[in-house]
């Protein structure tokens, strides 16, 4: 494959990847008109412990038969990459299965655990084992999809893998607001049931993105055995090396991709009780859980979307700078990765903190305004924690370093599951979002220590950038706090109406501010020229 197929092909991915992501973020907001924040809470009792027995029953095994396929069909050996998948479609099928059966006995445990069975409001413990039981059924067709997707990237064929994730979504997501309406809506069905058969639309996707996959596996079967047959060697390495070989880049990369879902299981099994006994009713807590763990937390993802996106295309080149031993290239690839974080992350969650009310207004109604908004404006600011976390763990992943993003993540978590609790117990729901940012900040310390150290990168030249980026994001934050305070005076939030009126006009002024200096100071350029010609241009001027 040429680099121009290859580099069109990552591209591909990368975007339906962001599509994806946005697609996930966006469906919460009818979702949630629709079954409330009660709603929200019992989806999310039932998707968290999924995304982490899905995590475990993958182990990360279809990146690293990306990569496994990819390096020996380098080396002319197809015949090997085929002997991986018809294995892995075997061992996939077989821990699917254990994963299903483990998530759906465990249900009933884990709703004893978050809810108060003696308690007469919210939401029961049948209606969370229900839920839990229906997504648990995903269990057993997403592992074998991820690893065919696997297999498809390891011939650097991107193609499949984009287009099942994107329809995977599409199908999941109208199954859920399409469900969920017929129920709660048109047949006045209980809430329960509703979201429970919510969480079974992560099935019904699965099996849309399965049926894409097998369509591309039967289009080009032929090519697949005429590759087979023409391999040059055949290495006939023995499955247990083989996959002793995988699982040790593969066990890294599961970790460190399930960062946020460890957080938010210990907030499944810590946060309610520690409410509860600091005195809150279940009604009051389960609508704090559902903002902090779904609503608020969905919003604060769409700064790290874009951010993550935007620096997936510079990633790639650490590892062969590192591998070739050109460290002016590592040096400002590490840089330019740091630049763009910043530079998204820091205005967006300055701007999502000012503007928590309007924004879950907008959204998510005004019915959980005041609890929703006191959420997103603590919240906010770890939108960069998140970014910086993810960055900096891949960059690790590029110099060979992986092992320490897992020490970070075991640190952060470590603290998060002993002083969870206990913070709640002084700050209510925030102790949740502090306990959060703490860890987060300790394990970015450590990643950051690690890239300094084994990249040896000078990080004298990013502090300078940090605190110049922090001072425009400032000045936009000061211009988008007092248009709130005008135009909430003038025009008090009495519906959504009138927060999407305040946030149209505080946000686009913010934007033009924070723009209008970051082009004129040329730090716009230096940081997105090579994206955006016209900012390059406005820097030479």
């Amino acid at each position: 494959m040429s680099e121009q197929q290859l580099i069109r092909g990552t591209m591909i991915l990368t975007a339906s990847i962001f599509i994806s992501k946005m697609l996930g973020l966006i469906y919460i907001f009818p979702f949630t008109a629709i079954v409330g924040h009660d709603g929200i809470a019992l989806y999310s009792y039932g998707y968290t412990p999924y995304t982490v027995m899905l995590s475990l029953a993958t182990l990360g095994v279809p990146l690293a038969v990306s990569k496994f396929v990819s390096k020996y069909n380098a080396l002319g050996d197809y015949r090997t990459g085929q002997r991986l998948l018809k294995s892995g479609l075997i061992i996939m099928t077989i821990t699917g299965i254990f994963a299903f059966l483990a998530l759906f006995f465990l249900a009933e445990p884990i709703a004893n655990q978050v809810l108060d069975p003696d308690s007469l409001e919210g939401n029961s413990i049948s209606d969370a084992v229900f839920t839990i039981r229906m997504v648990s059924v995903a269990l057993i067709v997403v592992p074998i999809m991820a690893l065919i997707r696997g297999y498809f990237q390891g011939h650097q064929s991107m193609g499949p893998t984009a287009i099942s994730q994107v329809v995977e979504q599409i199908i999941r997501i109208i199954f859920i607001l399409t469900l969920t309406y017929i129920i709660i809506e048109l047949m006045g069905g209980e809430l329960g049931i509703a979201v429970g058969f919510a969480t079974f639309g992560a099935f019904v996707g699965a099996l849309g993105g399965l049926a894409v996959l097998l369509y591309y596996w039967k289009k080009r079967w032929i090519g697949l055995q005429k590759q087979i047959e023409q391999s040059t060697v055949d290495h006939q390495i023995p499955l247990p090396k083989m996959y002793k070989e995988l699982f040790a880049y593969a066990i890294p990369i599961s970790l460190v991709g399930l960062s946020i879902p460890l957080y938010q299981t210990v907030d499944l099994l810590t946060f309610n009780e520690a409410m509860r006994n600091a005195g809150f009713t279940q009604s009051v807590y389960e609508t704090y859980y559902a903002a902090f763990t779904q609503t608020s937390h969905k919003l604060i993802l769409i700064p790290v979307a874009v951010a993550t996106a935007m620096s997936l295309t510079i990633l790639p080149t650490v590892t062969s700078a590192f591998i070739n031993n050109e460290t002016d290239r590592l040096q400002r690839t590490i840089t330019q990765t740091y630049q763009i974080i910043f530079f998204l992350t820091i205005p967006a969650a300055i701007g999502l903190m000012l503007l928590a009310e309007p924004s879950y207004a907008a959204l998510f109604g005004l019915e959980e305004v005041a609890i929703g908004s006191d959420i997103l404006r603590s919240y906010a600011p770890i939108a960069v924690a998140f970014s910086i976390f993810a960055v900096t763990s891949s960059l690790l992943q590029g110099i060979n370093k992986q092992k320490y993003a897992v020490i970070a993540l075991i640190a952060g978590l470590l603290f998060k599951t002993v002083f969870n609790a206990i913070l709640i117990s002084f700050f209510a729901a925030q102790g949740a979002v502090l306990a959060t940012g703490i860890g987060y900040l300790i394990a970015i310390s450590v990643n950051i220590w690690a890239i300094g150290k084994y990249a040896e990168y000078n990080y004298s030249f990013m502090i300078k950038r940090f605190l110049l980026i922090s001072l425009f994001a400032a000045i936009m934050g000061a211009v988008v706090a007092f248009l709130n305070y005008g135009f909430q005076q003038m025009i008090p939030i009495n519906s959504r109406l009138d927060a999407i009126l305040i946030l149209a006009v505080t946000i686009l002024s913010g934007a033009v501010v924070y723009m209008n200096i970051s082009i004129r100071s040329g730090l716009a350029g230096q940081i997105l020229g090579h994206r955006f010609d016209f900012l390059k241009k406005n820097e030479n001027n």
